[in-house]
């Protein structure tokens, strides 16, 4: 496997200079910032990324003022405790996107996110004790627990709410081949292991958070 500089300067060169790629990069949330975000908006971000898998996130976001009137500003009680009459008037709602179990999915994800509140006190302390070299492990967890955060959903919200995250789009995966950490699928707990591990290293080696790792993997191929 690469030695993480070697890749950096690789990333450097193609984006322009030091700068050029440092301008390029993301920073994630602390995890007292994230501790402090409410349940509702992290209720929110989460179903908005249920809504944006396979359609184009523009549509969605500009739908998204009338889902959080629909849904009463993602109150997680509120929405908890909506009935499947109220669910199926929603899933008919011409102002809102008419996806019957992506609708149901909002008030399956209220349920969840109660019982990890009631447990933890607050989603966002969850959240933000979660450590990034178990990364991997949050998104199973999300996968497991929640409705509709399968395959790039659950690393997908996590970026959307500020969690340090990498992502394995096409580029990254391709990047994880080209360097020597890992070549093939990322499906099996085995492969996820492997990459967060090298993730790992990395981190250790550059002191850079895991999205922004992951964002220089992919800036350095072609």
């Amino acid at each position: 496997m690469a030695e993480f500089s070697v890749i950096e300067k690789r990333a450097r060169e193609r984006m322009g200079g030091r700068d050029a790629l440092e301008s390029r990069l993301i920073r994630p949330e602390p995890p007292e910032s994230l501790a402090m975000i409410g349940d509702d908006r992290y209720l929110s971000v989460m179903n908005r990324r249920v809504f944006r898998a396979g359609l184009t996130h523009t549509l969605v976001d500009a739908r998204w003022p009338a889902f959080e009137a629909a849904f009463a500003d993602f109150d997680v009680g509120s929405v908890a405790a909506l009935d499947d009459t109220a669910l199926q008037r929603l899933a008919r709602d011409e102002t809102l996107i008419r996806h019957r179990k992506k609708i149901f999915a909002v008030r399956d994800n209220a349920i969840a996110m109660q019982a990890i509140i009631e447990e933890f006190g607050s989603f966002g302390f969850w959240l933000a004790e979660w450590p990034e070299d178990e990364i991997v492990d949050l998104w199973q967890t999300l996968r497991r627990r929640f409705s509709q955060l399968g395959g790039n959903s659950a690393p997908a919200f996590l970026r959307m709410c500020g969690k340090d995250t990498f992502l394995l789009t096409d580029w990254v995966l391709s990047a994880l081949a080209y360097w020597g950490a890992h070549e093939g699928r990322a499906t099996s707990k085995t492969a996820l292991a492997a990459i967060q591990q090298a993730f790992n290293d990395w981190q250790r080696a550059c002191d850079r958070p895991l999205c922004q790792i992951s964002q220089i993997l992919a800036f350095s191929i072609d």
